[in-house]
Formats: C-alpha cells, structure tokens, sequence
C-alpha cells in the first residue's frame, strides 16, 4: 500500500471493532487484562517476524530508550488500558463520540509543545467533518446532542484521548533508521510491561477473565487488527503527511460503525447518517490537499536540485 491516505483509512475501521468489543466483553475481560492480554497476544505474532530486524536495530533502541518508554507508555499501555476502563461504565456510543475529539487536541498540543500551526483549510476542514460526527450522534436533533450526560467512564475515555495525540505528535520523534517492525514490537513490550503490575493489582482485587473460545478470539482479533495492522498503518501514515492531518481521519470511526451495523446488523440508514459522512469526506478533502500539495511541491523541488546536480552529457 503506497498512499498513507489508505493505511489512514483502515487503520480506524480496525479500531472501531476493537470499541464494539471492547464494550461487549466488559464484563467477561475486566480492563486491565483486556489491555494485557490483548499485547501480549500481539508481541507473540510479531516476534517471528520482528526479531531479526530488532537484532539489527538493537543498538539505535537502546541509544533511545527513553523516547521508546514514553511512545509505548503512552501509545500502548496507558491510551489501551484508559480506553477499556472507560467503557466499563459508558456506552461504545458515548467512547466514540469522545474520542472524536482526538483531531482537536492534536492541532492544541502540537502548537503547545511545538508551535505548529494549521492553515485555515486544514481548521475548516477539521471543524466541517467533527459537525459530521455531531450531525450522525445527534440524528440530526440538537436536543438529542443536548440529552448526552458525561459519566466517569467518559471521564476516562478522556484521558485515553489525550494520551492517544500525546502519542501521536510524539512519532515524530521516533528514532531515525529504527524499522517499523523493531519500532512496534519495542513499544508492544514496554507497553505491556508497563501495564504487568496493574494487571496484577487487579488479580488481587479478584477482577478476572472468563476465559471462553469466545473471549480468546475476540482478543486474538484484536490483538492482529487493532494492535499489529492498525498501528503499522497509523504509524507510516502520520510518519508520510504529519499527525494534524493524520489525526482528522480518526472521524471516520463513526461512519465505519453506521455503515457496519447497517450492513451486518441490518439497521436502517438514515438521512442525517448521509449527511453526516458527506460532512466528514468533506472535511477529510479539505484537510488533506494543502497537506498533499506541500508534499508534491517538496518533491518536485527535490527532483529540480537533482536534476541541476546532475551532469550534463
């Protein structure tokens, strides 16, 4: 896959499965296994594939190691074992709505820490697409949108947000030369290891897995899709066009729910379900040309300078 656009797009749709059974195996997975568990399960799938490159790398690893313990803290342990907490006493509606807000606080905390700023396309394209997330929560009623009330579930489902763009504007700092594979399988382990004594304190708080063939696939599945394939994704796709506009994708877990329950589920699709992923696209569009066209001009420069460089025959 060569357009970061596409691995942009997937890597939300693995996510969205992920909030659904989240949700639905809160009572059977308490969350800190869940998030355990669901790590674990990943590092042991990219071992076999990981462990050459890390040898290689090994050295570039241990050089950054304190970038490596914040990016899988963050990004792994804290953001996962937040999210689970969280839906233990809110709705995977109410998570996704929160999480929404994931856009917004990149742009706040990349001008805070970095001082970047966004053009006014990319902010209109970004307020454009979270009214289409709006207009699809609130079916399209402003005393439905005023009828949501905020709970400590939602609380937490915060906090996993911040985490989340805390971890996202950090990629940036990700070791230069580090492979992707290395990369991921470092931050899985230290995530893991920093949720290790939490899962443990839950143990002795008597919060345990029903360990069933149901709940063992469903965390298999969200170990390969939501773990492995949808941290690649976003991974190489906020490394190609930047986490501001990286971020704006995040909107588009909402339509993959709507567009999933109506074709799995057979729910009906409505007219402020329409509207609302037009106003998401939209939005997606507007924020991602200035970002595609800074790239094909930097390119192009690129290309002119080798050109010149180059002898004449």
């Amino acid at each position: 896959m060569k357009s970061p656009y596409l691995l942009l797009a997937l890597a939300p749709l693995f996510w969205s499965c992920n909030w659904i059974l989240g949700r639905a195996l809160h009572h059977d997975v308490p969350p800190m296994g869940m998030t355990f568990f669901r790590w674990l399960f990943a590092v042991l799938m990219l071992a076999p594939v990981a462990i050459r490159p890390l040898r290689r790398d090994w050295a570039i690893v241990r050089a950054n190691w304190r970038v490596m313990l914040l990016l899988g803290a963050t990004g792994v342990g804290m953001h996962n074992a937040l999210t689970y907490l969280g839906l233990n006493f809110t709705t995977a509606t109410n998570g996704v709505i929160l999480n929404s807000c994931i856009p917004v606080m990149i742009i706040v905390m990349a001008r805070v820490f970095f001082g970047e700023r966004m053009r006014r396309l990319q902010l209109a394209g970004v307020a454009i697409s979270l009214l289409g997330v709006l207009a699809i929560f609130s079916r399209g009623s402003l005393q439905t949108l005023a009828s949501l009330r905020l709970n400590a579930g939602d609380f937490f489902v915060m906090l996993s947000v911040a985490m989340w763009s805390l971890y996202t504007i950090l990629l940036r700092h990700r070791p230069a030369g580090l492979h992707m594979l290395s990369f991921l399988f470092s931050i899985a382990v230290v995530g893991n290891l920093c949720m290790l004594p939490f899962w443990v304190g839950e143990l002795l708080l008597g919060y345990r897995i029903a360990w069933t063939p149901q709940t063992v696939s469903a965390m298999l599945a969200v170990a390969l899709f939501s773990s492995v394939l949808a941290y690649i994704f976003w991974n190489r796709g906020v490394e190609a066009v930047g986490a501001q506009v990286a971020g704006l994708f995040v909107h588009l877990m909402p339509v993959y729910g709507v567009i999933l329950a109506w074709f799995f589920l057979g729910e009906r699709l409505y007219p402020y379900h329409v509207a609302g992923i037009a106003l998401i696209l939209m939005g997606i569009v507007l924020t991602t040309r200035p970002a595609a066209a800074v790239r094909n001009r930097e390119l192009a420069d690129g290309a002119g300078e080798t050109l010149a460089r180059s002898p004449r025959k």
